[in-house]
């Protein structure tokens, strides 16, 4: 039976997007079956993965409404073993769409645990907001991956997401995990970054990865090219922390 991630932070522009497709790769890479769902209006990890979300019959969207079974909108992408439940435009509208929809916050929970089973992992990628497809995301979950930046503010909004994550506990799905904290666009030269882990490790004693993701030009290249890090440059500084990632959750199995 597959094992669900969420990979969530509310904040913009924190590798989460970068950490969902590149986790997954190297997952693949590593011999498991993967799916990335894309939740997130913005189809990041669609466009880089190389599938032109704008010319997509139906997605993601039409398959939490009802109007599609799962397996009819998953595609593959250029890495075997490797596939995507793939976000379209029409995402944008889900969130109030689902609003009037009985047990909305399971919709996806729902549509994951009928092809579960097919997967080793579940990885998906939410929008950077606290709304209801990240609620979806949560309670769809078995564990919450929070990537997290090392720059000043990062830490501002960590509480608000923490309780979320709580509340999601609390009254929807009590056995959701945190698998933990990955430090993501961490550059040595910058002493700031080194206080911020330091405080890190405070919130998170024992939940935060060891591998740290670094900021690398070749990490933010390789979206436009439609590739993951691991097909546009394995052997770069973000390749090789993306494979000890992936390679740290598979040690989590044990």
């Amino acid at each position: 039976m597959g094992k669900i991630i969420s990979v969530v932070n509310q904040k913009g522009g924190v590798g989460k997007t970068t950490t969902a497709v590149n986790l997954g790769a190297y997952l693949a890479h590593l011999g498991r079956q993967v799916l990335l769902v894309d939740i997130d209006p913005q189809a990041n990890a669609t466009s880089g993965l190389g599938i032109d979300h704008k010319n997509l019959e139906f997605g993601i969207y039409e398959a939490l409404l009802g109007e599609r079974q799962l397996f009819d909108v998953v595609k593959r992408t250029m890495q075997s073993g490797y596939h995507v439940a793939p976000a379209t435009l029409s995402l944008a509208g889900a969130g109030i769409e689902l609003v009037g929809m009985d047990e909305r916050e399971f919709r996806l929970k729902n549509m994951l645990d009928e092809i579960k089973d097919e997967y080793d992992y579940i990885i998906i990628d939410g929008p950077p907001s606290l709304g209801l497809l990240t609620i979806n995301s949560l309670v769809a979950a078995d564990d919450v991956l929070i990537p997290i930046q090392s720059e000043y503010y990062a830490l501002e909004g960590l509480s608000q997401l923490l309780n979320t994550i709580n509340l999601v506990q609390a009254n929807l799905k009590p056995e959701l995990g945190i698998l933990g904290a990955v430090i993501t666009m961490f550059d040595k030269r910058n002493r700031l970054s080194e206080s911020v882990m330091q405080e890190l490790y405070q919130y998170f004693p024992n939940r935060i990865f060891r591998t740290v993701i670094p900021r690398s030009v070749r990490l933010a290249e390789s979206p436009s090219f439609g590739r993951s890090i691991l097909h546009y440059d394995n052997s770069s500084k973000g390749g090789k922390a993306y494979e000890r990632l992936a390679k740290e959750i598979l040690e989590l199995e044990k």
